[in-house]
């Protein structure tokens, strides 16, 4: 029997900042690391047949953190956008970016752009980066949108549904995730995919972000590949 590889794997990439303390480094080392995990997971859900690889970047929460971490942290997403361009098209990978991008400085945005635009007809695997991203603020911008749509039109919005409002979510057009994979040893979703994670499998591992690598996705998969999926229902 085949074994079952999840459509879409999303990763809580959690730990970067303890990593680096327990070498007695700064946090910013952690996040250097920690793209090397990115892209050895990258490369895993290629070989493995994965549709959908999504990693939660940066949220909308994180804007609180020191000034100097933040600023290091966006130039390290834009010089590695730029620097794995050649990689993505090689391996047939499509980039996406999706937050609440307009919180993003014009450079990054910039890159952001050109390396979505470069990568559009790319099929093989679909990366997206959770950037300024948080679910409370996904759900509000959606219902916000959704209302201004059918301003006037209030007696339609009785005959709207659940893919209705999905559509209107910046996920819209992407599979759910199935898999939802968090590092590090904490077990909560963290204002994530609060509205998309509704039926996804969890998998938490105390091994910190920039220890995470081939290994240990294959892991994840294969522990998934054992779920029993009946999303509410009984078989």
């Amino acid at each position: 029997m085949e074994k079952r590889i999840p459509r879409h794997v999303s990763m809580i990439m959690d730990g970067n900042g303890r990593w680096a303390r327990e070498r007695g480094k700064e946090r910013v080392y952690g996040h250097f690391e920690g793209v090397e995990s990115v892209r050895a997971c990258t490369e895993t859900a290629v070989e493995a047949g994965v549709e959908y690889l999504s990693l939660f970047a940066f949220s909308e929460e994180n804007w609180g953190r020191p000034e100097a971490e933040v600023t290091t942290l966006m130039e390290l997403m834009a010089s590695s956008m730029i620097n794995e361009r050649d990689t993505f098209m090689a391996n047939g990978i499509r980039f996406r970016v999706l937050g609440n991008l307009s919180r993003l400085s014009e450079k990054l945005r910039a890159a952001i752009d050109e390396m979505e635009k470069a990568t559009s007809e790319n099929t093989r695997l679909t990366l997206i980066i959770f950037l300024s991203y948080s679910g409370k603020w996904d759900i509000m911008q959606a219902a916000k949108r959704l209302a201004a749509d059918y301003a006037g039109r209030e007696d339609e919005m009785a005959g709207l549904d659940i893919s209705s409002f999905d559509k209107y979510l910046v996920t819209a057009g992407i599979p759910d995730p199935d898999l939802i994979v968090r590092t590090s040893g904490e077990q909560r979703i963290s204002n994530y995919l609060l509205w998309q994670s509704a039926y996804s499998e969890f998998y938490f591992t105390d091994i910190l972000w920039p220890d995470f690598r081939r290994e240990q996705f294959l892991a994840a998969i294969e522990d998934y590949a054992g779920r029993d999926r009946r999303y509410g229902k009984v078989k």
